[in-house]
């Protein structure tokens, strides 16, 4: 082997070697994966007389907000909101292909999003769905319930979708 093949080949096994070393040590990490975390639609098909939309709107803002929050807390993520010109920014709103586009011009690796449906007074149900913009490919998707309709029951809600999001993410 020539002086300049060797010096190739041994700088190649110094990479190998380097790649796993950062991928098994607990000290080093890979940049935080980017994900992007749509608003959610909701649904409220309870019947209830009393008008509730600007209650269960500030409330899919916060469940929203509490999703991103609890995402990037531990600095694995990079959490961002999407971007569009007429909000809120859903695949519904915006139909699924502008919101494509407009999540991958985000930057993102994942896209995370959904809705809530209001069923009757104490049930609400919700399928959150979860798409590697990169694979074009959903890789989680989930419908999660939960009972009430206050701020505590969207808290609960979120810290369980979070969660669920995060496993999925470490399985991909």
């Amino acid at each position: 082997m020539t002086g300049r093949a060797s010096g190739i080949a041994t700088f190649g096994a110094a990479a190998a070697l380097l790649s796993q070393m950062i991928q098994l040590s607990p000290g080093f990490s890979a940049a935080p994966l980017t994900v992007a975390v749509a608003d959610f639609d909701y649904f409220d098909t309870s019947g209830e007389v009393r008008d509730q939309r600007a209650e269960h709107r500030a409330r899919m803002l916060r469940f929203t907000e509490l999703l991103r929050e609890s995402l990037s807390s531990q600095g694995d993520y990079h959490v961002q909101p999407l971007e569009c010109t007429d909000p809120p920014c859903t695949p519904i709103n915006m139909q699924p292909a502008r919101f494509i586009d407009a999540s991958r011009r985000s930057g993102a690796r994942f896209v995370v999003y959904g809705g809530i449906h209001k069923m009757s007074t104490l049930v609400q149900w919700g399928d959150i769905q979860l798409l590697d913009l990169e694979a074009d490919k959903v890789l989680f998707r989930q419908n999660v319930t939960f009972r009430g309709d206050t701020d505590e029951a969207y808290r609960r809600a979120a810290a369980f979708v979070s969660g669920s999001v995060r496993d999925a993410l470490e399985k991909r």
